[in-house]
């Protein structure tokens, strides 16, 4: 894509985004802007074709973090092995979907944008190096690659000067919805004009990636049952359990360098304070990304011995918004390992403390990699069975993926 037309630092996008909806700073205005947020329907369109189409290049944006040249800043993304904290590159990620969207859709004619731009799902986040340096500039850059009729995808880089030049770190697709001011209905966005062949290209992967999830989730296996191969992989698995000793379908042996599943989870509990709200006064949903990388990574390193390396992110799903005040429930389960790769699926659920109801708003999906072979889990119920499978098949997708690249 050309040069894209808003430049901004990493941390001014957040401020960018408040004065786009008119948010509130402060927690305890946040009811009296939710107000004033609502009055703002009337400008909604009644259909796409009343918005004018917009360019690729409308909505693209550049945003600095200025790593090497700001010292003062490396203290937030800094981690103990000094390097950058990535669950605070998934943070700046989220914003600047949220931004492009918003670029795209930006009326010049009011203050205010009457849309709520939120996260649906992150498609895939691809690493194309290990090391992220904390002492060298940082460049992201960005723009809307497909709409819909009221969702949008949008397409990032992440590049880092080392050595006298910018290398690309990573890749990363996200998928935004709009809704209305108060956030309860959906909402017509701008429709999309191709200027280029080059741009078509971009916009029918944007149409092969929707397909694709499509597909992936009519096949969900918690919609239907495995395939024959795979349900004869989880046979074999389990006939390799089984005491020959005893014959006995209850008596199970753990093959040699193998781990039960059982024994591969770490849990964790947040308090949804204020202070990790989004414009929306909800929870900011980079902060939900960086505590299920944080808390998956230390699954898998606790797995593995050692510090392993992250491949790929890949499907997170928001299925719902997570209120200010919840008690939100992390489970994590390494749930497939081959050759050198972890695969970690990381479950958070929202607890109602009055009627102790849990409902799943986020599942992440983390591959991971090291140096040396890994241990294979194994399950032992029908249930861990399916994170077996639907890791690997997760597994498979990021291998692919990563084939394509290449």
């Amino acid at each position: 894509m050309a040069d894209g037309n808003t430049f901004l630092l990493v941390s001014n996008v957040r401020n960018r985004l408040r004065e786009i909806v008119g948010a509130s700073t402060n927690w305890k205005d946040h009811q009296q802007a939710l107000a004033e947020r609502a009055s703002l329907s009337q400008y909604l369109a009644q259909s796409q074709d009343e918005l004018p189409a917009k360019t690729m290049k409308d909505s693209a944006v550049e945003a600095h973090l200025p790593l090497g040249s700001q010292p003062a800043l490396r203290e937030k993304y800094l981690n103990y092995h000094n390097s950058v904290r990535f669950g605070r590159i998934l943070e700046d990620l989220d914003s600047l979907a949220v931004l492009i969207c918003y670029s795209h859709t930006w009326n010049k004619e009011l203050k205010r944008s009457p849309l709520s731009i939120v996260t649906a799902l992150v498609d895939k986040i691809d690493l194309r190096k290990n090391i992220i340096y904390p002492d060298c500039d940082i460049k992201f850059t960005g723009h809307v690659t497909w709409v819909g009729k009221t969702s949008i995808e949008a397409k990032m880089h992440m590049s880092q000067y080392h050595d006298g030049a910018y290398t690309n770190v990573l890749d990363a697709t996200f998928v935004m919805v709009a809704r209305d001011p108060e956030n309860k209905r959906a909402a017509f966005i701008n429709p999309l004009k191709l200027e280029s062949p080059e741009e078509e290209a971009i916009f029918q992967q944007g149409e092969i990636n929707k397909t694709r999830r499509v597909e992936l989730s009519t096949a969900s296996l918690l919609k239907v049952a495995p395939t024959a191969e795979e349900r004869t992989l989880i046979h074999n698995l389990f006939l390799n359990t089984l005491d020959t000793q005893t014959v006995s379908f209850r008596s199970r042996i753990l093959p040699p360098n193998s781990v039960w599943m059982e024994d591969c989870k770490m849990k964790g509990l947040e308090i949804c304070h204020p202070q990790e709200r989004n414009i929306f006064n909800r929870i900011f949903g980079g902060f939900l990304m960086r505590k299920a990388y944080e808390l998956g990574w230390a699954n898998a390193c606790a797995f593995v011995g050692c510090r392993p390396t992250l491949v790929a992110v890949d499907d997170i799903i928001f299925r719902k918004p997570v209120e200010i005040g919840s008690l939100l429930l992390l489970s994590s389960q390494v749930c497939y390992t081959e050759g050198m790769h972890i695969q970690v699926r990381v479950h958070t659920e929202v607890l109602d403390p009055l009627t102790r109801q849990h409902s799943t708003t986020n599942v992440f999906h983390f591959t991971f990699c090291i140096d040396n072979d890994i241990p294979s889990v194994v399950p032992q119920s029908y249930g861990e069975s399916m994170l077996y499978l639907d890791g690997k098949r997760h597994f498979d997708e990021t291998m692919r993926s990563q084939e394509c690249t290449v």
